[in-house]
């Protein structure tokens, strides 16, 4: 088995929680050369844990001086595009996780560059790979006319879990200049998204972003776009927000939000008229807690009610073993580009919803 040359940039909470330790976990598949991160005292750390010598501060100089098959863009958003184009330019195959880019304009900026490159750009929803969420599109089939939809994702925050599962190094040596450059780069695309608007829309658009593009690409692929968003709220800075979707036939009703519990709750319920399936996920940051299906259904004069974890197995895993078939025999992602440009269309139907109601 040919094991693929990665570089990765980008060493914070998510890769060290996540991307580092599964990586290493797979060494027949996946070998390791090279790092990048802006903090220097985090580069020599993680260059350390992991055995890896090649280090950079610069992306541009590590796709110069390093042999790379494929480079896992991790960083902060507003560097995603600049990223990916760079490493596309190179004819290196990227995995970018959510979210993907902040406009559409950046989407098919990246999609003329995979274009011309003929690699391939696979963005990270790993919900999506999870197996109890494959097994819930199969269910979804069987529910005759869909009549009703919740998606709900409500949580406590990252640092709840983190803190109490694994260490996460982080050092105050990122240049002044580079703090403000993230700033400046953050208001400039915010505003190519949303337009002119107040700090609140720019919170409720970076949470559909962040939290909620996991919970609308899932959506999609399950019940597919929706045909409008009937109405739309948002409250606390844009901390929690609502909407309501439009569907041939049926509604769906979507509620987020972050606060101080120590709880994650995430999960979509599909309701037929004599069987409902709910997909339900726990944290990423603790590996160990399975997404589950949940289906009750009523036969006659009989209830009954099914829970399946398919494995402890986490969607991570097979999100990068998926990775590696992409890059080794050159299949097309599920979650292209293409598919995250959908999410940014939802967004923007939000967003306009939210203002609506704003301005009424």
């Amino acid at each position: 088995m040919t094991r693929i040359k990665v570089g990765i940039i980008g060493l914070g909470e998510v890769a060290q929680m996540i991307h580092l330790p599964i990586l290493e976990s797979l060494p027949e598949l996946y070998e390791m050369v090279a790092f990048c991160d802006i903090s220097p005292k985090l580069l020599a750390k993680m260059g350390e844990k992991y055995r890896v010598q090649h280090l950079y501060l610069n992306a541009i100089d590590m796709f110069e001086q390093s042999e790379l098959d494929a480079v896992f863009v991790l960083n902060n958003m507003e560097y995603h595009t600049e990223s990916t184009i760079a490493a596309l330019n190179k004819r290196i195959h990227v995995f970018v996780e959510k979210p993907m880019c902040v406009t559409q304009a950046e989407v098919h900026e990246i999609i003329q560059a995979r274009d011309a490159a003929n690699v391939q750009v696979m963005v990270g929803y790993m919900r999506r790979f999870a197996p109890a969420y494959l097994r819930v599109l199969e269910e979804v089939k069987s529910l005759g006319p869909i009549i009703y939809v919740r998606v709900r994702d409500i949580i406590g925050q990252n640092k709840f879990f983190t803190s109490q599962s694994n260490p996460v190094y982080r050092f105050n040596d990122i240049p002044d200049d580079a703090v403000q450059d993230r700033k400046e780069r953050n208001a400039k695309l915010m505003r190519e998204a949303v337009g002119e608007a107040s700090g609140d829309m720019y919170g409720a658009y970076g949470l559909l972003l962040g939290l909620n593009s996991h919970d609308i690409s899932a959506m999609r692929e399950l019940i597919g776009m929706p045909i409008a968003v009937k109405a739309a709220s948002s409250w606390l800075g844009g901390r929690f927000k609502n909407a309501i979707f439009e569907y041939d036939g049926f509604n769906v009703t979507f509620e987020t939000g972050m606060d101080q519990q120590g709880r994650f709750d995430a999960h979509i319920e599909v309701y037929g008229e004599n069987k409902s399936v709910l997909i339900q996920y726990d944290t990423p940051y603790i590996r160990q807690l399975p997404t589950t299906l949940h289906i009750s259904e009523t036969i006659g004069d009989s209830f009954e009610e099914s829970t399946i974890r398919p494995t402890y197995k986490d969607a991570y895993v097979y999100e990068l073993e998926y990775f590696y078939e992409v890059v080794t025999k050159g299949l097309q992602p599920k979650t292209t580009p293409e598919d995250y440009l959908q999410d940014l269309v939802i967004f923007k139907m939000i967003m306009e919803a939210i203002k609506g109601e704003i301005y009424s």
